[in-house]
């Protein structure tokens, strides 16, 4: 007899499958959580950036280019990938890319502003084709009913790592400052950590997770265009037979970009209005994240009891009262009490996208339909960070105002989510694709 985690699972897939695809959001997590939330950001406009006026929007201008780079390759990679059974293998090449150039990240000092910059388009870049192709394999793992607490298994998972690679690289600044060792000195040897992690956490996932897809049969000369902005337009047209998946795109486009503005700028935020210090910073990020650990976990369970798109709205009403509670926020308590709400809010507000994408993609098209969701989650990277960084250039450095913009793009996905009709995308998604 099945155990009841079992009977999540669609068959032939073992548990011990579900834990080498959950170890991947575990190893890629560290990234996220070093260096575009807890550290590099701020370094990169403090020192690297020398705290330049224009160096909040320089910073916004690397994530954006870095998101518009997947966002116009993405689908034709994962195209690539449903055609030739290849997500595993891409994954590969992706980790080794993003690992490689977080090490290249060390490697920047004061005032060196282009290999900088270069390191974070390419660790960005190759962190977001990771986290697509993983994602592509959740409908594979997962019966569509289970879909929601799958993927908030994989989600909490992935915050522990976050926490751990955060964990390990305070101790490190910790104990640096007490030595007198300056940031400078000690933020490189985080990106060493990052990276080690990262590599270390994500061998499960290789030895673990099986590719099963199968290639496709090959077509006529010049009947399939691979190319990406023609493989864009091609999967773009696919996807007009799918006006619930349609939506879901834009929904998550306009609440991406808020959250992508909270992980991309939040130390910088602290920093900037509240006068956190580098230590303090890391801290508020380690609590967000166990916040983040369990919203994924337990949001997951209710997402799949009352539903995706329901547990969602819920999701993006926290986010609207975060902004909220950042922008009064005058002293280190409200702020605080801002960032638990933006943890718990974080993990299960991108389980349940993870989620809804998996449910309305045509099974046959698992690879191609995520890069299209990838496409939607970059354009929302572009769209937020550089919002925040105009707002704060425009206003000489005016944060507070920057955060409550922010606000705007969750009342604007929550809008869009209410037209969505979960039976007809659904039942969309079960049509054999053409």
């Amino acid at each position: 007899m099945r155990t009841s985690s079992q009977n999540l699972l669609n068959d032939g897939v073992k548990r011990r499958e579900v834990f080498g695809w959950s170890m991947y959001d575990f190893a890629n997590s560290g990234y996220t959580t070093v260096v575009l939330t807890a550290v590099y950001n701020a370094y990169f406009v403090g020192v690297v950036a020398e705290g330049q006026p224009h160096a909040t929007l320089l910073w916004t201008v690397l994530i954006a280019l870095s998101s518009l780079i997947v966002m116009l390759s993405m689908p034709a990679l994962g195209a690539y990938a449903d055609a030739h059974a290849a997500k595993k293998r891409l994954l590969a090449v992706s980790t080794a890319g993003c690992v490689i150039s977080t090490i290249g990240l060390a490697l920047a000092g004061r005032g060196e502003i282009w290999p900088a910059a270069i390191a974070v388009v390419l660790s960005n870049t190759f962190y977001s084709y990771g986290e697509s192709l993983i994602a592509a394999f959740l409908p594979e793992l997962a019966r569509r009913e289970a879909l929601g607490r799958v993927s908030g298994w994989g989600w909490a998972f992935g915050y522990c790592g976050g926490m751990l690679a955060l964990g390990l690289s305070l101790a490190y600044v910790l104990h640096a400052q007490a030595q007198g060792i300056p940031a400078t000195e000690f933020v490189p040897v985080t990106m060493l950590i990052t990276a080690v992690l990262y590599a270390l956490a994500a061998l499960p996932t290789f030895l673990l997770l099986r590719e099963r897809a199968r290639a496709q049969a090959p077509r006529p000369a010049g009947s399939e265009e691979t190319g990406g902005l023609r493989q864009l337009w091609r999967s773009w047209q696919r996807a007009q037979a799918y006006p619930d998946f349609l939506r879901l795109l834009a929904c998550g486009t306009s609440y991406q970009a808020g959250i992508a503005v909270v992980i991309a700028l939040a130390a910088v935020y602290a920093e900037q209005t509240l006068g956190f210090q580098q230590a303090q910073t890391m801290a508020l990020v380690f609590l967000v994240n166990i916040a983040s650990a369990l919203g994924a976990f337990a949001f997951g369970y209710f997402e799949d009891r009352v539903g995706h798109q329901r547990a969602l709205a819920c999701t993006l009403l926290g986010w609207m009262l975060m902004v909220l509670l950042a922008y009064l926020a005058s002293t280190a308590t409200l702020f605080w009490v801002a960032a638990v709400i933006a943890g718990l809010c974080m993990g299960s507000s991108q389980s349940c996208g993870r989620a809804l994408a998996g449910s309305f993609a045509p099974p046959a098209r698992l690879a191609e339909f995520f890069g299209l969701w990838t496409f939607a989650t970059r354009l929302a990277a572009i769209i937020g960070p550089l919002t925040y960084g105009l707002v704060t250039w425009l206003t000489t450095g005016n944060h507070r105002l920057a955060i409550l913009s922010t606000g705007v793009f969750f009342l604007l996905g929550w809008i869009i989510l209410r037209g969505i009709d979960m039976q007809r995308g659904v039942a969309a998604a079960a049509r054999v694709a053409d």
